[in-house]
This record gives C-alpha cells, structure tokens and sequence, in this order.
C-alpha cells in the first residue's frame, strides 16, 4: 500500500511513490495527493523531462482508451560505486535501480584515501570509457571503505571524499564503511527483513546492522566492530586495536593463516573445500569463537536473520556450523525461535550492491529532486 503523502505533493514525492510503491497512473497519483489532474501532470512531465520517470500506453482498461503506464526509468541515469576490503575490492558503474551494469577488480595492496582515492577516479573514468557509458549520465558515487568513517561529514580519515569526486565527475560522493555497505546490501536481497545482522569474516571480523529496515551507525559511525569484542584464550593474542584476545585476533583470517599451511585466504577456503581434516577443525573452531559474540548481538539485537559474509564464509560451512552451534546454545529460546543463519545470498556483490543503494537513496530522495530541477 502507497505511503500516504501529508504535505504538497512535489515532484520528488511523486518519484518516490513511482519508483517505491510502484503507482503507475497519473489517476492514481490524483486520488493519493490529493493533487489536480493538472498539477499532477505538471510534476510528471518534470520527471519525464529530466529521465527519471517513463511512460507508456499500455496500462489497464475499464473502458475507451487504457491510460498511460509510469515506470521509474532506472536507465535514466548512473551511479559510480567501490568497495574496498583490507585485502582487496572491487568497483563498478550501476544503473538507477542499482543493477550492477560492468565491474572490474579495485586498487589492491595498501588502501588509503591520499593513495586510493585518485586511483579510482581514474579507474572510474577508464572503466565508464570500455564499457561505453557516458560519463555525463553519472549522478552519484559511493565509496565503501575498511575503517571507521565520519559518514555525515564523508570523510576518510579525515580526507573530505567530495571535492575530489566532483572535480571529476560534478556529482556528490557518499561513504560508508565496507561492511555497512555490505549488510545494506544484503538487506536488499532480503525483500520483507527489516532486521538484519551482517558478520563479514575475512581478514578481519566486522558487522552491519539494519535495524527497523534502517543501517545503524552509532553515535560516530563505530557500531558494528564486533571484531574487538574479548573472547575466553588460553594465550594472550595481541589485537591491531591494542588490546588482546579480541574475536579477530583469535579467529580473524589474519590469526588463521598463521595456524595453517596456506599462503592466503583463498588457500585456506580451498583446503577446506577439500575436506582436509586440520582446516576442517581451525574454521569450525573459528565458527565458535565468532558465534559467541554474536550470540550476545543476537540476544541484545534480537535480529531476524544472522547472515555471514567474506572470503572464510559460503563453500566453508564448518565455519557456519560452528557459529550455529553455539548461536542456538547461548542466546534465548525466544531471540532464536525464528532467526536464521546463513550466507551471504550477494557474495563479493554486497558491498557493491549496498554502496549503490546508499547512493540512490539521497540522489533520488524527494528533498534531493526537488531541490535540483
């Protein structure tokens, strides 16, 4: 059911109702404003006008001629996004709907933005340039970072991302962190959850969570670093955070390699694909290390589903089962009556797939259309 609108309908407002709630006439628009047949056209040649909005004659009939069908025009436009993990990512030019239209692999090695930054305008620009999408269609960039970030402020380690991405491409940048990114875009392969946990476990451990269909940051952008919550070790293991004995350290990919024969994560996955006992035993255990803090976000959270990510997530389902296993032992009956715990259903797309719709959700938001006809 449309939303109702309480104020002037604007052409943002019948964007939105086009675009999220699927109305599909000027009629209906009419009877849900409250708007004249006049006004009502009025906002929707606007949104025509400028490639937000289609239309065509084949809409149902009750008689004479059928009356012209809306649709949102996702091509109507692109978004520039990447997300970066602490060992690699990935960058892509999305269209309106978020539908990833060519990616190709991130700047790799050290991320930072004095370093990353330029380097992916460039790639930006090289990958709008093979894949043939003019660069004057862009209306948005969205970053996903590995660190904490000052998200209303958009800046990464103190570096403001705006300046330089509108120097290139004349269009706003928004940032988040690659795991925030991660879980919004789990959320959006999860129609009808509005509370969701996202674990990634990669190199490090980190979550995102989408609470009342919204992500939650925190105070200052820090929520979610479940990788530096303490678990029970026999030896003390140091921490980057400075502190000893977090979740990551014991059971990050980092700590893993160091407990095993493989070179990289990707080696680790591999011997475990292949059944080899002792990799087998290092993710399940690893699976407990991580289920017992997220045992305590289930109980504190009470999410609906628990889904996990990364590079030591999906062909790995000793590092599932262990994380199950004690999920389902410590939290509440209640908390765990319904949750479900699996992996990740957009696999490396996540983060692209979240940075889009951040981005989409402040370029096509009323306040934003309205503001610049």
């Amino acid at each position: 059911m449309p939303r109702p609108v309480t104020r002037p309908s604007t052409s943002g407002d019948m964007l939105r109702l086009i675009r999220e709630d699927g109305v599909a006439t000027r009629a209906d628009l009419g009877r849900i404003t409250g708007l004249s047949r006049p006004a009502v056209a009025s906002r929707v040649a606007d949104l025509i006008a400028r490639g937000l909005v289609t239309e065509r004659a084949d809409g149902p009939s009750t008689g004479g001629r059928p009356p012209a069908r809306l649709e949102f025009n996702a091509a109507g436009g692109t978004v520039l996004v990447a997300n970066l993990g602490q060992s690699r990512g990935q960058l892509a030019v999305c269209d309106l709907a978020g539908t990833i239209i060519t990616r190709a692999d991130g700047p790799p090695a050290e991320v930072s933005p004095g370093k990353t930054l330029p380097r992916l305008l460039d790639q930006w620009t090289s990958l709008l340039a093979s894949s043939g999408v003019d660069a004057a269609t862009v209306r948005g960039v969205g970053l996903g970072v590995p660190d904490a970030v000052e998200h209303v402020a958009g800046r990464w380690d103190a570096v403001e991302i705006g300046p330089p991405v509108s120097g290139r491409f004349g269009v706003p940048a928004y940032l988040d962190n690659e795991v925030n990114a991660a879980a919004l875009g789990e959320h959006q392969a999860h129609p009808g959850v509005d509370d969701l946990l996202f674990v990634k476990v990669s190199t490090g451990i980190g979550a995102g969570l989408i609470a009342g269909g919204r992500i939650q940051r925190g105070a200052l952008g820090a929520a979610g670093e479940i990788g530096h919550v303490p678990v029970p070790s026999p030896v003390n293991a140091p921490c980057r955070c400075g502190n000893v004995n977090c979740v990551e350290a014991i059971a990050g990919g980092t700590a893993l390699l160091a407990r095993s024969p493989a070179d990289d994560l990707s080696g680790l996955a591999a011997l475990a694909r292949s059944g080899d006992p002792a990799t087998v035993a290092l993710l399940r255990d690893a699976g407990r290390r991580i289920g017992e803090v997220v045992a305590t976000a289930v109980n504190l959270l009470n999410p609906a589903v628990v889904v996990l990510g990364g590079d030591l997530v999906g062909a790995d389902e000793p590092l599932i089962a262990g994380l199950r296993e004690v999920v389902y032992q410590r939290s509440t009956a209640f908390a765990t009556r319904n949750l479900r715990i699996e992996p990740s259903r957009l696999g490396e797309a996540a983060g692209l797939t979240g940075c889009a719709a951040m981005v989409l959700d402040r370029i096509l938001a009323p306040e934003t259309i309205d503001a610049t006809r």
